[in-house]
């Protein structure tokens, strides 16, 4: 018997517009061809079928997520019912946890000490004019 609240497959860019991991399925279609998407380390079409208990590897921005799909949608649904549709890995979640704490680290090793003072900034400005 076939459920027709659950499809046996859903297009991958469909799948993660329906999940919310993409804002609209023109940017979800863009990030599976630039290789953003992978199903363990293979690059993915698009038009790809995504079927339950699925491995895919999603770059957002500074982050990877190791995701297992446990749903599937061709609809676009509220945020609580997309969590549903996937299960982020032990192992992703701890990696995004350590780089986010580098990030942190390196943001406030990178801050200066205090702002530059008059002298300073005529200092920089000699600099500036000396390099034109």
């Amino acid at each position: 018997m076939n459920d027709k609240s659950e499809p046996e497959g859903v297009r991958l860019d469909k799948w993660l517009w329906a999940t919310r991991l993409f804002k609209t399925r023109a940017i979800a279609k863009q990030a599976v061809e630039s290789g953003k998407v992978q199903s363990e380390g293979q690059k993915l079409k698009p038009g790809r079928e995504v079927s339950l208990g699925l491995l895919l590897t999603v770059r957002l921005g500074w982050d990877e997520k190791t995701l297992r799909v446990t749903g599937l949608s061709q609809q676009r649904r509220g945020a609580p019912e997309a969590a549903l549709m996937y299960e982020e890995t032990q192992e992703s979640i701890e990696l995004r946890q350590k780089s986010v704490e580098q990030r942190r680290l390196h943001a406030v090793l990178e801050q200066p000490v205090a702002r530059p003072d008059k002298k300073d900034r005529r200092l920089r400005q000699i600099m500036k004019h000396r390099s034109d």
